[in-house]
């Protein structure tokens, strides 16, 4: 199986990817809108099929990205019965097997932190999603959505801790940098709900935490109500519409030397090779391209043309990965690097022909 564990640094969320390695089916338990990019673009470097977005709950923290995968993956949206979703394709409920290649999760209704909250573990039970009913060393908060510290005590108590004492617990959340633990683990060390707390204690300290309401509940909770579809396209992440760009799992945008070949006179090309070397380099420049060493370009930002979107290379692509980041990070907006470099151009069989007999000197004189 192949497994991924992501974060959404803002709101401490954690992303779970699980594939199975022969078909490439995947499974994504618990998307963040705003992560919908970086989670494509592991999709795609992994080459795997998306199958399944899988939700534990109704999310009061942040906004799922669960629609926007199915509008760009068409996969399916799982959610919990419980939940009270619209725009699910499956509903779960307890006992439910969600399969996808190799890989089966069983469906343990576990509420209390909300009604609806569920936990998903694996059929041989060596890994369990706990959403926010169980954290590590934790448990989730019981003061809205229909939550009861009851009912959470025991859900825990008699779906996650009947489970085998290695199998390994994945949060929704952790707000320390912790990622994971196990059944044994909590059961001995779980100050809120380990073996030695009382069903009374456990209600007692959840109904005193004092705790304020997340900050972005009052967005969230009716967008994941709607598993996360945007009132407007306005809401959606902001992908560039002059090329078929894509953002990479690095985080940058990349665009193709076949693109760039049918398209050079729309862009402008940006090679950020030292001037030496430019001059020293068998690798030729593009027709009409710029030269602006990366050395140079934090403080040369101003030197960068806005009129067209700026392409950025270099021999391998991995210095203009840098340059391009450095662009979009100062605000320069369409911007893209050429996925592999000069090396890939000239491989492809776009030829020196392609800079002519007097590019470089022009070149050098930008």
């Amino acid at each position: 199986m192949i497994f991924r564990q992501l974060l959404d640094g803002s709101t401490s969320t954690y992303t779970y990817l699980l594939a199975d390695a022969d078909s490439r089916e995947a499974i994504l338990v618990d998307s963040v809108f705003e992560q919908h990019l970086r989670d494509l673009a592991l999709l795609r470097e992994l080459e795997l099929t998306l199958r399944y977005t899988v939700e534990t709950h109704v999310h009061a923290d942040h906004v799922t990205g669960a629609w926007l995968m199915r509008e760009a993956t068409s996969s399916k949206i799982a959610a919990p019965a419980r939940a009270g979703v619209t725009e699910a394709d499956l509903l779960l409920r307890q006992g439910d097997v969600l399969r996808c290649g190799s890989i089966e999760l069983e469906v343990r209704e576990t509420p209390g932190h909300t009604d609806g909250c569920t936990t998903y573990v694996l059929s041989d039970r060596s890994m369990a999603f706990t959403g926010d009913a169980l954290l590590i060393r934790g448990a989730g908060r019981t003061d809205f959505q229909g939550g009861d510290p009851a009912r959470l005590f025991h859900s825990v108590r008699e779906q996650i801790f009947t489970l085998p004492p290695n199998c390994m617990v994945y949060p929704g959340h952790d707000y320390e940098g912790r990622t994971v633990t196990t059944v044994a683990e909590e059961r001995t060390h779980n100050p809120r709900l380990g073996d030695r707390v009382r069903e009374e204690d456990f209600i007692g300290y959840m109904k005193n935490l004092g705790l304020p309401h997340p900050k972005r509940m009052a967005e969230a909770v009716p967008a994941n109500r709607v598993c996360g579809r945007p009132k407007d396209s306005t809401a959606t992440p902001r992908t560039p519409t002059w090329g078929p760009v894509i953002r990479t799992f690095a985080g940058v945008w990349e665009i193709s030397a076949e693109w760039l070949f049918q398209h050079r006179d729309e862009v402008h090309v940006i090679d950020v090779r030292e001037h030496a070397e430019v001059e020293a380099s068998p690798l030729p420049c593009l027709r009409g391209s710029m030269v602006l060493p990366l050395s140079e370009l934090r403080a040369r930002i101003a030197d960068v043309p806005r009129d067209r979107p700026v392409v950025l290379l270099c021999p391998s692509g991995a210095r203009s990965t840098s340059a391009a980041m450095i662009l979009e990070k100062a605000g320069v907006e369409n911007v893209a690097n050429m996925r592999g470099g000069i090396v890939e151009w000239l491989g492809l069989g776009f030829t020196a022909a392609e800079s002519g007999p007097q590019g470089r000197e022009n070149q050098l004189r930008a």
